[in-house]
């Protein structure tokens, strides 16, 4: 700075602060900070927020955010309405930092970020906008819109984002431009787009965005998907996630033009590692599908998205975590993300997390959600959560065990769930929660066999075969447990050999009878080890061996039945 500005400073503080106006245009802005500094201590408001805006941009002098929001105040108190507008959006943000307060010694520490503080940037965005300030009523649109509930007022958001558009703002133009497609009035889309392109004009990253949806979809102006990748493509280079996101769906998919996947993909990345949720979420499912899946490098990504509050991300990395796929088997770990989702309010991350539940995983606090979280599915028609809380009902899982509403609940599945109508169909035949009938549980045992349930092919036979609920029918009876035999039941497995052994609906056959007797065994049928045991103690088909017997009656004598542990007191020694 020369020797005269020196002497400006000191003779005058208003020509002090028009010199360093000048100098600061004229790109020196070293030598301008000490004019503006001079005449910002004299209490000349547009001097003091030239001053904060020095060290908010780090302009002829350090940056400091916590000096620039003191020299802020100062100003906005004296009645700088550029100062009140910048110190409400700098309250907005939580960049107002408390510190300021303390002076210059935080010129040289490090800035901190804080909560929003609404009721701040309320008050000093009001008087910024009715000072006249386009960027001040602009601000105010934005706190009536987006913030507390409390202070949210549409209509006065709408006029104040108005006045600030026809001051020529741009970001006025593009609150005003969102006011009016809040109203949803197909009569406003021109205006819509007058007031979006004349913001993405000014090189408002968001509007240019939106401009481009509107161009892509022929929304109050002409559709033309060329134009709408490059108004895409520039939101993009200009750093919008969002932007970034779109224009790598467009090139994966081809659906503006030209395909290219891979440059696609670069974008994806790009706007997921700048906060995009739904970009990183958009990559755990593409290495998740891909051939072979890359469950280590979906694994990073869902982590980022569900770390960003992507619910359904947090429910795909909960299912990596708990199967192992890509990250090591971690049932907590996954149980954490599986809460995060539910919490949320995601429903299928709530089946899941209360399905854990039912099994014997989760905390305290998930049992008592579970109930009220399958009531809310099952209340929208979702049959799954209605059988879910059916379970919840009869286990005790969350509520009272009550066996009554878990058949009603029960009930309510059975009309398309499979394990509903074998589980409602017990309760029938049982009276367990509903007057016990025998011909409606035939029924229903026989809608969850068609269904697959091999328990209730074998509950259907067992009932065909005594004739319990309608007219009885061996052959039926036989076909049903030798199909679910064939798929692996033990329990149809040991009938078969009971029927052999019997004579009852087949040929004596005890060769046969010890075949099915043994398979059944061998997957843990307490009844059949005893018969087995038998077999071999007693050799009725014909292969006598005690020593097998009696490990096989050991066995049954495991579980808990009594006659094989009768028997097993007759072996000698």
């Amino acid at each position: 700075m020369t020797i005269l500005d020196r002497l400006t400073g000191l003779a005058s503080p208003s020509v002090a602060l028009r010199r360093a106006i000048q100098l600061s245009e004229n790109g020196k802005p070293t030598e301008a900070f000490p004019l503006f500094a001079a005449a910002a201590r004299a209490g000349i408001g547009h001097a003091e927020y030239r001053v904060a805006r020095c060290y908010l941009e780090g302009s002829g002098v350090p940056p400091s955010r916590a000096e620039g929001t003191r020299w802020l105040r100062r100003a906005a108190d004296h009645g700088s309405a550029d100062a009140q507008a910048l110190l409400a959006a700098l309250h907005v943000t939580g960049m107002a930092t408390a510190e300021a307060d303390r002076g210059s010694e935080r010129l040289f520490v490090e800035d901190t970020t804080s909560e929003p503080d609404f009721a701040s940037a309320l008050d000093l965005a009001t008087k910024a906008a009715e000072a006249g300030s386009a960027t001040g009523q602009a601000l105010l649109g934005y706190i009536l819109t987006s913030g507390p509930e409390p202070m949210r007022d549409a209509d006065a958001a709408y006029r104040w984002y108005e006045r600030s558009a026809a001051a020529g703002c741009a970001e006025g133009s593009l609150g005003f431009a969102l006011s009016l497609a809040r109203r949803g009035l197909s009569a406003d889309r021109a205006r819509i787009a007058d007031e979006v392109r004349r913001a993405a004009d000014a090189g408002l990253p968001t509007a240019i965005y939106l401009l481009a949806i509107l161009t892509e979809h022929g929304l109050g102006v002409a559709g033309d998907l060329a134009g709408a990748a490059r108004l895409y493509q520039s939101a993009a280079e200009k750093g919008l996630p969002a932007a970034q996101f779109r224009m790598g769906l467009a090139l994966i998919e081809g659906s503006l033009g030209e395909q290219d996947p891979m440059a696609g993909e670069a974008w994806i990345r790009r706007a997921a590692l700048a906060g995009n949720v739904e970009a990183a979420n958009f990559l755990g499912d593409r290495n998740v599908k891909s051939r072979p899946p890359d469950f280590s490098e979906a694994a990073i990504w869902y982590r980022r998205a569900a770390e960003g509050g992507h619910q359904a991300a947090a429910r795909a990395l909960a299912s990596l975590y708990l199967t192992g796929n890509g990250v090591a088997r971690d049932e907590q770990e996954g149980t954490h993300w599986l809460r995060t989702a539910a919490s949320g309010g995601n429903r299928a991350a709530q089946v899941d997390l209360a399905n854990l539940v039912i099994q014997g995983a989760g905390e305290p606090d998930d049992i008592t959600s579970v109930a009220g979280w399958f009531e809310a599915a099952a209340l929208s028609g979702d049959l799954i959560a209605a059988f879910n809380l059916g379970l919840c009902f009869a286990k005790g899982v969350g509520v009272h065990q009550d066996e009554t509403r878990a058949a009603q609940w029960l009930r309510r599945a059975a009309e398309g769930v499979a394990e509903a109508q074998y589980m409602y169909a017990r309760m029938l035949r049982d009276g367990r929660g509903v007057a016990a009938d025998a011909q409606q549980a035939r029924a229903w045992f026989a809608e969850a066999a068609e269904g697959g349930i091999l328990d209730a092919q074998v509950a259907l036979a067992e009932m065909l075969l005594n004739g319990s609920g309608g007219k009885r029918s061996p052959e039926a009876a036989i076909q049903l447990f030798q199909r679910a035999a064939a798929d692996g039941h033990a329990g149809a497995m040991f009938a078969l050999g009971a029927l052999q052994s019997s004579g009852e609906g087949l040929p004596v056959d005890h060769v046969a009878a010890q075949k099915w007797f043994a398979a059944a065994a061998e997957r843990g049928h307490g009844r059949a080890q005893l018969m087995l045991g038998r077999y071999f103690s007693k050799g009725l088909a014909g292969e006598h061996y005690p020593a097998v017997g009696r490990l096989w009656l050991e066995r049954a004598a495991a579980q808990g039945l009594e006659e094989a542990a009768d028997e097993l007191s007759e072996f000698p020694g």
